[in-house]
């Protein structure tokens, strides 16, 4: 059988040069780091709609899809092997005030410099809002 490579999505919220980032606890994998708004696609659902759920489900707001710009795919491999394939997008519009919608998963959320990410953000965000802030549309990393 092929291996699988899961597909993620990862929501850069911008506000006046800085980025959204939550510190993620209790979930067993890269506790106490940083990452954007993230997660995979379900079955059945496309990337913007996945985009857009998981916003809606971490940090309770509204994103209409069609202020979701796609900044950056890359395709990437985790020091344990597994084959990702990461959607970033952008977007400085959305509805409601970003909260900690999930307190079982994350210690908090908070604003940080796009250009100035603290070393405890997760390699897999950092190399992706690295390469958006470039300009760069696609990379790969891990292979």
């Amino acid at each position: 059988m092929p291996p699988h490579t899961y597909v993620d999505v990862m929501i850069i919220l911008e506000r006046e040069g800085r980025i959204l980032l939550a510190e993620r606890a209790h979930t067993g994998y890269a506790d106490g780091r940083l990452n954007l708004p993230s997660g995979k696609v379900d079955p059945g659902e496309n990337v913007t709609e996945a985009a857009v759920r998981e916003a809606r489900e971490e940090i309770a707001v509204d994103i209409d899809p069609a202020a979701l710009r796609p900044v950056h795919v890359m395709h990437y491999r985790n020091p344990e092997g597994q084959a990702r394939v990461g959607w970033f997008f952008a977007t400085a519009h959305w509805h409601g005030e970003p909260v900690n919608a999930e307190p079982h998963k994350c210690a908090g959320i908070s604003w940080h410099p796009a250009d100035q990410l603290p070393a405890h953000t997760v390699r897999y965000n950092a190399l992706g809002i690295t390469h958006y802030l470039k300009g760069a549309p696609f990379s790969t990393h891990g292979w």
